[in-house]
């Protein structure tokens, strides 16, 4: 009889694993048709013109994708600026003061529903709160709203990294007299460090292809600009809007855009998943 039951649980423990490999086997199946369609599409594209011409007019041949790349560049920047100071602070009180208080459980839920959010719902907030009030489409409403996505995947880290911070580190420079925020700064932010830069990187690699709220907010820009205060040219709303039309060299570039993009998030993720791995090897 036991020996019956142990060849059933070893049959469905055989099933399960088979059933589990198939699973990830069709997963990684599409992952890397996507993955190979992007790359014989995209890469006859990636050539210096790419990032040093302009985008082209409607029918012509040549140009690149100097001015979206610029674009998208400045806008991240300025959302990392704008988001990641609030994320930091909003983890530390978390992890710091908070802890297990009634407010900090209601901030933690809120930070979990905006971080499952649909991106376009945010595009629909700025747009709603800033482009209607401007009564015009901004870099500075696009950037925004990639900051408001931005800050809930800081906070989320911060507080984590926070947490796996020992008490005893904090014990001991309170003992030496130094105060609360002192230990925050000198003892927890350095003992974190890594794991803080990572999540900063995290941010950065889920809003570098965000398409949604840049179409709400920043909209598009055909030419060069710098105008913080009017429409500017970005690169995710770019390859939408070349990849929909019906010339051939926009299609082109839409594509090598694309690979461009995802070459990118790639290396800030494997860059924050080193940083991770050797954060947890050295603790």
């Amino acid at each position: 009889m036991n020996n019956g039951f142990y060849r059933r649980r070893k049959l469905v423990n055989r099933l399960a694993l088979t059933l589990s490999m198939a699973a990830a086997g069709i997963g990684l199946l599409f992952l890397l048709l996507v993955l190979s369609t992007l790359v014989v599409r995209g890469l006859s594209g990636l050539t210096l013109d790419l990032v040093t011409r302009m985008t082209p007019p409607p029918g012509s041949e040549g140009g690149g994708l100097l001015n979206p790349i610029m674009g998208s560049i400045l806008m991240t920047g300025i959302a990392m600026l704008l988001g990641t100071p609030v994320g930091i602070l909003a983890g530390t009180w978390l992890a710091e003061y908070g802890r297990a208080g009634k407010l900090a459980g209601t901030i933690r839920f809120i930070n979990d529903i905006l971080l499952s959010a649909p991106s376009i719902i945010i595009g629909l907030f700025i747009y709603e709160l800033m482009v209607l009030r401007m009564g015009h489409f901004s870099a500075w409403a696009g950037a925004v709203a990639l900051a408001v996505i931005v800050v809930p995947v800081v906070v989320r880290t911060t507080e984590d990294m926070l947490r796996l911070v020992p008490d005893s580190l904090r014990e001991a420079a309170a003992a030496l007299g130094a105060a609360r925020w002192r230990v925050i700064t000198m003892v927890s932010y350095r003992a974190a460090r890594t794991g803080l830069v990572t999540g900063a990187l995290l941010a950065f690699a889920r809003i570098s292809g965000e398409t949604a709220p840049l179409l709400f907010t920043a909209l598009n820009n055909q030419f060069w600009s710098t105008n913080l205060n009017a429409p500017m040219a970005n690169l995710p709303v770019t390859i939408f809007q070349f990849a929909l039309s019906p010339y051939e060299r926009w299609q082109a570039l839409a594509w090598s855009g694309a690979l461009l993009i995802t070459v990118t998030i790639l290396a800030v993720n494997i860059v924050a998943r080193s940083l991770s791995r050797n954060k947890g090897n050295r603790t």
